[in-house]
């Protein structure tokens, strides 16, 4: 074992990553500041809106799937250093056109999410105001996914520019939005929750035609990159979808299993739901360190895949998971030193604060264990995505969240009376299921004797990724 090489490629995913990491954070507070004001405002607010932002992360994350192996194709591509503008604008503007599909359709769902709740067992309080949430926030998620397409088009070129710029300005202005909008000044009225969801849409449009616009002053980007996506070659456009839809497929299974369980916590009342969105929500914090490090991984091995180096695809995946474990190491400790700290920051005092403070305080301790296995598993399918295979990863994950997790949850939860408690172990046994299953595949794929069974796994025709690991 060669001690240079492995701290080599440690530095090279870290400096990658670093970035990615603070930029997923930055992100991420977008959602928890929402999260934070809906505290603010009581559990009732906090359970509607944590129903919303359940459901909008569902169908966000399944968006953001579909064009996340574009910085993949991007990255594969231009492995010799350079890069062909023409694909990679054909590239840039069938990432656009999928986003732009995926966002109308997820904003159709949302807009007909009222009586469906209901027919899954929510409380018709908490029904009527998660509709009014989302009646104002789902136009946000087109831009949200146009942001992301432009995010993986800059990643994969390796020139990420202003996106963790513009992405701390965005919290900024979404604090300073949420004061305005929920409580009222400034000659706008008071709207409460549903101003939290203004704030969110208002947002989302505004940081993506920030970004687009700094990125197109790069002179190494404005060649390549095109928003006419009504513009996209057919053929580039079918690829395109045809690495996403399993990306898709499996991140949609992940926050399906999550939505459920969310679901779960529904039927055993507001206060459990409360708890559940605030520990969901911490969790959620954390794990965007572990999608940095997956996006950084996956961009980092596809050009050794591409030219059949298996010894440096399986180093830089160990690698990256290492990375992940010794992050949530951190995390961990942290979580069980100061667990108030972390809890409060979620909400204020009131009257029903100390008996929701005691259902979530218990959760905590199981996050700190949750971490682990939830990195892992999302490290390795990006590792998988590193490699091609982005089928098999939809399998598995439908495998270990629903075969074992959901089972798990509803037997522990609900048959059994564990209550939220046990919906949280049934949600470890389904995170750690998939991520053994994952990194399993990963190491077989990545060994000498397999090299046979990678040939085939993702071929993507001329002017695109030469994914192969035989001759």
């Amino acid at each position: 074992m060669n001690i240079g090489h492995w701290r080599a490629d440690a530095a090279h995913i870290g400096a990658l990553a670093g970035p990615l990491v603070l930029t997923q954070l930055a992100q991420v507070a977008l959602g928890t500041t929402s999260v934070v004001m809906l505290g603010r405002m009581g559990a009732l607010e906090l359970a509607a809106g944590g129903l919303a932002l359940t459901l909008f992360n569902l169908l966000r994350t399944m968006g953001v799937g579909l064009v996340t192996p574009t910085g993949n194709l991007i990255a594969a591509a231009t492995q010799d250093g350079s890069a062909v503008t023409e694909q990679i604008r054909d590239l840039s503007r069938a990432s656009f056109a999928v986003s732009t599909i995926a966002g109308l359709l997820a904003w159709a769902v949302m807009s007909m999410a009222g009586p469906l709740l209901l027919l899954l067992g929510q409380d018709a309080t908490v029904v009527e105001r998660c509709a009014r949430y989302l009646a104002v926030a789902a136009p946000g998620i087109v831009p949200m996914l146009w942001f992301q397409s432009l995010r993986n088009i800059t990643v994969g070129l390796r020139k990420p520019g202003p996106l963790l710029a513009v992405t701390l300005g965005s919290v900024a202005v979404n604090i300073a939005l949420n004061l305005v909008l929920i409580d009222g000044g400034w000659g706008i009225p008071p709207l409460g929750l549903v101003g939290v969801a203004l704030s969110s849409t208002l947002v989302n449009a505004a940081s993506f035609a920030a970004f687009f616009a700094l990125a197109r002053r790069d002179d190494s980007h404005a060649s390549v990159l095109s928003f006419r996506f009504w513009d996209a070659p057919r053929e580039t456009l079918w690829r395109t979808l045809r690495m996403g839809l399993p990306v898709a497929a499996t991140y949609g299974s992940e926050a399906g299993f999550f939505s459920v369980l969310a679901l779960l916590a529904g039927t055993l009342g507001a206060t459990a739901l409360a708890a559940h969105t605030v520990v969901n929500q911490a969790v959620y914090v954390v794990f965007m360190i572990a999608v940095g490090i997956s996006h950084a991984v996956s961009i980092s091995i596809s050009p050794a895949w591409a030219r059949n180096d298996l010894a440096t695809t399986r180093r830089l995946g160990w690698i990256g998971l290492g990375i992940g474990w010794v992050a949530m190491a951190g995390v961990a400790a942290f979580y069980l030193a100061m667990p108030q700290l972390v809890l409060r920051a979620f909400v204020r005092d009131s009257a029903g604060t100390a008996t929701l403070l005691a259902v979530a305080a218990p959760l905590l301790w199981l996050a700190a264990l949750l971490q682990f296995f939830d990195a892992s598993q999302n490290i390795a399918i990006g590792l998988l995505r590193g490699v091609g295979d982005t089928s098999s990863a939809f399998v598995r994950t439908l495998v270990g969240y629903w075969g074992i997790g959901l089972c798990s949850a509803w037997l522990l939860g609900v048959h059994w009376g564990l209550g939220i408690t046990g919906l949280w172990l049934g949600l470890i046994a389904g995170l750690a299921a998939t991520a053994i299953q994952l990194l399993l595949r990963f190491h077989r794929l990545t060994s000498v004797s397999s090299r046979r069974e990678a040939v085939g796994i993702a071929s993507v025709e001329k002017g695109s990724i030469a994914w192969k690991t035989g001759e």
